[in-house]
């Protein structure tokens, strides 16, 4: 099929990136009736829902691969690994493929803001504009989505705590439809990445160099709300990249190795894929008329290119084991094989509910939840999920921890990010049943 049958509605730039990123395993699992010493002295606890949603996936060749992983507390995890990194390929995928993570990439940049909170360097609700003076004198758009002429003067400063919780008031190219949108595109504000391809319908718009050129030229434009007045989805975590850089001194993408990758023993997440690494790289497809197509084939994938800056909502790829350990540093409140990596105050922070209280939620993704430092926070759980079909959760309650690896765009083509959370709630309640079919106190 020609790459110019993706230009329909279908594959736009906008339903790509877009996806189904706020659809992840943390808020069904808040329903969990049962908390960590539920499973405590389960060694031989068996997924099979969430094995058998795989293997359908896989089999029925509506994904080229598909990778959970589950784990308690600080136990290694198990993983369910089926498929090839790319459709009709040789080669089987493991802990160790590696997958475009997206918007994944959020709790990541959230939790590497909280370090800087933690030492006194940032404050929650310190105006951001102390370190990024282009923001001290904000515009906002009279009309959302309207005219970027027409505007008034934000009623309050953007801060650092509405950065972490998408209520700063800014925008995203992948939710505005008017003429913002546009301008976003004229400026380079492009923070993500699909393909090297002209596949028609996502567009070219070429990225700005540098983070430090993105926030300035942001600034230059008017916000989309008032800041800390709506949850709403944008780039706010892509800002945090630039402010976590003034405040550390260091280069973004330095910070998060030195501080979060290195520590953690997180060695194969990156913003560019190295050369040496992409035999273990996956294929991302696009999914037209229920057939998934190749759009960002590994070896010529766009990830192998030095992004034009790092994009702290959506730039890494990473493994399913590396993103274990990630979610084990936060269950372990900040500490991984006896190294502390962050505070325990600074996950517990992180990870609770950091919405502003003049914000509402009413009619949005996230509406009667909370959201934490890049992610959704829902009665002890956080996580947050990726365009490309990926999942990662913590749930404190039950003491459990998730990632689904997949590769494919839109999201929301298939009910993945549903079905994840429903086979794990299955297992659960499973898990749940035999013990008490053994007659052990619950």
């Amino acid at each position: 099929m020609a790459y110019r049958e993706f230009d329909t509605p279908q594959i736009s730039r906008r339903s790509l990136l877009r996806g189904g990123a706020w659809l992840t395993a943390s808020a069904a699992l808040a329903a969990v009736p049962m908390g960590r010493q539920a499973f405590a002295r389960t060694p031989t606890a068996t997924w099979t829902n969430v094995e058998a949603m795989v293997d359908k996936y896989v089999g029925s060749r509506k994904v080229a691969n598909m990778v959970a992983t589950l784990g308690w507390g600080q136990r290694d995890p198990l993983t369910i690994a089926r498929g090839t990194l790319a459709l009709g390929g040789p080669t089987k995928v493991d802990p160790d493929s590696l997958y475009r993570i997206y918007s994944m990439t959020k709790p990541v940049t959230g939790m590497a803001a909280m370090m800087l909170v933690d030492e006194g360097r940032l404050g929650l609700d310190q105006p951001i504009a102390e370190l990024l003076p282009a923001y001290a004198n904000i515009q906002v758009q009279k009309t959302y989505d309207g005219s970027i002429e027409d505007v008034v003067p934000a009623e309050r400063p953007i801060t650092v705590r509405h950065l972490l919780t998408h209520t700063a008031g800014l925008g995203y190219g992948i939710v505005q439809k008017g003429p913002i949108t546009k301008a976003y595109e004229q400026r380079g504000l492009v923070p993500g990445q699909v393909s090297r391809m002209p596949i028609p319908g996502i567009g070219r718009a070429q990225a700005v160099e540098g983070l430090d050129v993105f926030a300035d030229r942001l600034a230059e434009l008017p916000l989309v709300l008032q800041p800390g007045t709506k949850w709403s989805y944008s780039v706010g975590l892509d800002l945090m990249g630039r402010v976590i850089e003034v405040a550390s001194g260091m280069a973004f993408d330095a910070f998060l190795k030195e501080r979060i990758f290195e520590p953690t023993g997180m060695d194969s997440t990156f913003f560019t894929v190295p050369e040496s690494e992409v035999d273990r790289f996956t294929t991302n497809y696009g999914i037209l008329n229920n057939t998934p197509l190749p759009i960002d084939p590994a070896k010529a994938s766009i990830y192998l290119d030095k992004p034009a800056f790092p994009f702290g909502g959506a730039g890494l790829v990473s493994s399913s084991r590396d993103y274990d350990r990630f979610l084990r540093m936060l269950l372990g409140y900040g500490a991984i094989d006896g190294k502390r990596v962050m505070s325990e105050a600074a996950v517990k922070l992180g990870t609770s509910n950091l919405l502003p209280d003049t914000a509402t939620t009413e009619n949005t993704w996230v509406e009667g939840q909370g959201f934490g430092a890049g992610g959704r926070v829902s009665d002890g759980s956080y996580g947050w999920g990726g365009a490309a079909g990926t999942v990662g959760f913590v749930n404190f309650a039950a003491g459990l921890r998730g990632t689904l690896m997949t590769q494919y765009m839109p999201s929301e083509a298939y009910p993945i990010h549903a079905e994840f959370p429903k086979a794990v709630m299955a297992d659960l309640a499973a898990m749940q049943a035999a013990r008490q079919g053994a007659g052990e106190a619950l």
